[in-house]
């Protein structure tokens, strides 16, 4: 199941980072290739907006809540604890954003002893996202979730997923393909919804799931072989795809066309640790996005 209420203290700045100030915050850091990474300042909440080449950088096509919360459950609980919260618009105290040649960061303590270093940085074929988080507590914590979650839209816009793929053993399928009614079905009885797909957990015996919640849970039959999900532009000519080292599925809400493969850990009585995702953004193909996981995957923590 996914938790759906829906990191080590870093080093100080030092010459190859400043921190930004309220004048220059929306200044984008930019690839060889053109594509931008920028804050959204129209969030406190910290939110990074990714600009394709050519395009303004008010561009909102893409735009990741940096995370979307931070859930912890102390050990010997079986329920969690949320210390953050993505709340939209301009209340609350925006974070002290750092800037280094290719990366945008941020550090706060969340409570409870949890404090974060949040860090983004852009590559030659898109961002990873690192979260590094250290326990000042005496508690133990079983569990750290603080997933990043892209918000896509315009080309990337996928609500009824037709152009959203991930891969099994055998190939690439669709998320949504057990579900071919999402096609034809008006769009109030097929939102709000999820789609899930396991990977390292247990495939759900239960195939669609109608919760308290008021959402829909459609679980795929089969598991996924690698933490991937991927989705292509309208025009075909560019992919956005996220992947992990390991997570327990993959899963997106098709209302924002978001993309989750967030892994979880734990986290011991004065341990640090880090989680990271990559997001591919490139024009190319599915299986040039796969290379790229294959080449990539194991390098993230």
């Amino acid at each position: 199941a996914i938790l759906t209420v829906c990191w080590v203290a870093g080093p100080s700045p030092t010459r190859a980072q400043t921190t930004v100030g309220s004048a220059d915050i929306h200044l984008p850091i930019q690839n060889g290739s053109g594509l931008q990474l920028l804050v959204a300042t129209e969030h406190t909440s910290p939110v990074l907006r990714v600009v394709l080449p050519g395009h303004p950088t008010s561009d909102r096509s893409i735009e990741i809540l940096f995370p979307e919360h931070v859930t912890v459950v102390k050990q010997g609980q079986a329920s969690g604890q949320q210390l953050y919260l993505f709340r939209p618009g301009r209340g609350g105290d925006r974070p002290r954003w750092r800037r280094s040649s290719g990366s945008l960061e941020y550090e706060r303590d969340l409570g409870d002893g949890v404090h974060l270093l949040a860090r983004a940085t852009l590559e030659d074929d898109g961002v990873r996202f690192r979260y590094e988080v250290t326990n000042e507590s005496p508690v133990a914590y079983d569990m750290i979730y603080a997933p990043t979650d892209p918000r896509l839209t315009s080309i990337f816009h996928d609500v009824r997923l037709e152009r959203t793929y991930v891969h099994h053993a055998d190939g690439f399928d669709l998320l949504a393909s057990e579900t071919p009614r999402r096609l034809t079905i008006p769009l109030d009885q097929w939102l709000p919804a999820r789609y899930l797909v396991s990977f390292t957990w247990p495939v759900p015996a239960q195939r669609i799931e109608h919760r308290d919640d008021g959402i829909t849970y459609y679980n795929k039959s089969r598991a996924v072989d690698v933490p991937f999900i991927a989705t292509v532009s309208t025009d075909k000519a560019w992919v956005i795809a996220s992947f992990a080292r390991t997570a327990g599925n993959v899963w997106s809400n098709p209302e924002l066309t978001c993309q989750h493969v967030d892994p979880q850990i734990p986290l011991a009585v004065g341990e640090n640790a880090a989680m990271e995702t990559k997001i591919l953004v490139f024009q190319g193909s599915l299986s040039d996005a796969l290379k790229k996981v294959d080449a990539q995957r194991q390098s993230l923590k």
